[in-house]
């Protein structure tokens, strides 16, 4: 699996980041430039502030007890609580995703399929920025997925 990126830590110099528009009009040659990293990296970064807000608020939430006597609002206050902690261990498998992520771009990864070694491609990424398969990589496997179980 051959790759070719640019340095990962040019994209520290960036002072201004590119916009989605501006990453979309890019040329391919320019695939996982040091503009692209730095903008996917703050893309990433902000998601995993906002994931880990998220956490806090909901174990603060979750402290917070209520003594209710009626039997039917405390089985809806405990369904909430479910419904939360649910919530909770989704954001918290995509936070160990985000992170994932952007140790690939300091590690000059990012960007490409982990099956093929192929570009993931911009708007996949832009679309889910966690992506390690590109898209004919991922339908490949959902399709043996579907028809093997896992």
């Amino acid at each position: 699996m051959i790759k070719t990126t640019k340095s990962p830590t040019a994209a520290t110099t960036e002072t201004r980041l590119i916009s989605e528009d501006e990453i979309r009009a890019m040329n391919e040659k320019d695939y996982m430039n040091a503009a692209q990293l730095a903008f996917f990296k703050a893309r990433l970064q902000q998601l995993e502030k906002d994931l880990l807000k998220n956490a806090g608020e909901t174990t603060e939430h979750l402290r917070e007890t209520v003594l209710v006597p009626d039997p039917a609002d405390r089985a809806t206050i405990e369904e909430e609580h479910a419904l939360e902690l649910r919530t909770r261990d989704r954001e918290r498998k995509l936070l160990k995703k985000v992170q994932q992520s952007i140790a690939a771009i300091d590690g000059g990864d990012y960007g490409w399929c982990e099956e093929t070694g192929e570009p993931i491609g911009i708007p996949r990424l832009i679309a889910r920025p966690t992506a390690t398969l590109s898209l004919e990589a991922q339908q490949r496997r959902e399709l043996k997925q579907k028809l093997y179980g896992d």
